[in-house]
């Protein structure tokens, strides 16, 4: 099932191999509620609790190619919900910093991954707006929600050639990516429509 699930994002254009290869080792049935197991290797999205949703395997797949991860980059997620895009970052050799607004995600997932044996380097409850200023900078950051705009503490903690994936909208997203080349300097790029669940501001 794991390879038919790689056969098909190959075919919808997945073309990097490491990316196809963290896939093919994650058991995906793991981090879905049973009512959906029969399910867990078709490309698509399911619920996992507190109104949010585990990606699709493609959007998965998409943002991480995007982030063009090397093995020990360090790597920032916004967004850890169910802890399948911090587990393909893992497979891939990253250190992975993650961060998850809805507690009972947090609780439940920073429990779980450990257990399958996913260790990123920290866990943050908090604010993905905000980043994680004191771990910075990062070679990469990837957002797993819909963001209305792009924060700048986001965009302030990648090193100098250091690439942000956030998508960027309200109702539908666009995938954005943005390399930062000096201090000052970000060039973006975009690529195609999402629909993502919105990523929450702390508003206090």
């Amino acid at each position: 099932m794991r390879k038919r699930l790689v056969e098909v994002l190959r075919k919808k254009g997945i073309a990097d191999e490491e990316v196809l290869k963290a896939i093919g080792n994650i058991p995906r049935h793991l981090f879905i509620e049973s009512g959906f197991l029969d399910h867990a290797y078709e490309d698509k999205p399911f619920p996992i609790g507190a109104g949010q949703t585990i990606s699709q395997p493609y959007t998965v797949a998409r943002q991480t190619e995007l982030l063009q991860v090397n093995k020990g980059d360090k790597i920032l997620e916004i967004g850890t919900g169910s802890g399948y895009q911090a587990a393909v970052l893992l497979e891939m050799g990253a250190r992975v910093y993650t961060i998850e607004r809805q507690n009972e995600l947090f609780k439940k997932t920073s429990r779980f991954l450990p257990k399958i044996g996913y260790h990123p380097r920290r866990f943050v409850f908090g604010d993905g707006y905000k980043g994680l200023e004191e771990e910075a900078p990062f070679d990469g950051i990837i957002v797993t929600a819909g963001a209305p705009y792009v924060p700048n503490p986001l965009l302030a903690q990648l090193r100098i050639g250091g690439r942000l994936v956030i998508p960027v909208g309200k109702d539908v997203q666009i995938m954005t990516v943005f390399t930062r080349k000096s201090d000052v300097e970000f060039e973006k790029e975009e690529f195609g429509e999402y629909r993502f669940v919105p990523l929450l501001e702390d508003k206090n």
